[in-house]
């Protein structure tokens, strides 16, 4: 069996407070309640034939419902979270604003073991956030990204894919 893969864009932008990412706050029932690491890159996994950056824009259109921003990528490079999914990001710089987002949905099984099916949104609200505050609340292992994202802004390198 192939590990999971998945691929994601980090929108960040520069305000008069500082660097801000966008970050979207998982959904479906077992994250309604939850803030802290409940907070993610919008991202989705993808087949090992995709290329990763071509799977992060899709992921980001599918996510969002809106076409990624052009502009230059930065490579963020890899992450592995504790659920053993290996997550790839690239960030690029823009302003979007987050009642504009149209998520894409998912089917499961809820309640567990009723037999009936719900839809729910993937993203169920996306949010701006300073690097402190993202950093409290994204699923732990991406906090990785931010730190990049905070090493190249301070003038070192990036790729574009």
């Amino acid at each position: 069996m192939t590990a999971r893969r998945s691929a994601g864009l980090l929108l960040y932008r520069h305000t008069e407070d500082g660097l801000e990412v966008l970050l979207g706050h998982m959904g479906g029932p077992f994250f309604a309640k939850r803030d802290a690491g409940a907070w993610t890159v919008p991202k989705g996994e993808y087949e090992p034939d995709e290329p990763a950056w071509d799977a992060a824009r899709r992921e980001f259109r599918e996510e969002l419902g809106l076409e990624p921003p052009d502009g230059e990528a930065v490579e963020l490079g890899e992450v592995r979270q504790t659920n053993g999914k290996t997550v790839t990001a690239w960030a690029v710089e823009a302003d979007l604003d987050p009642a504009a987002i149209t998520p894409g949905t998912f089917v499961m099984e809820w309640p567990p073991k009723s037999g009936r099916t719900q839809e729910f949104p993937e993203l169920d609200r996306v949010a701006w956030f300073g690097l402190d505050r993202g950093r409290e609340v994204i699923v732990k292992a991406q906090a990785a990204f931010l730190d990049r994202l905070a090493e190249h802004s301070t003038g070192r390198g990036s790729a574009e894919p």
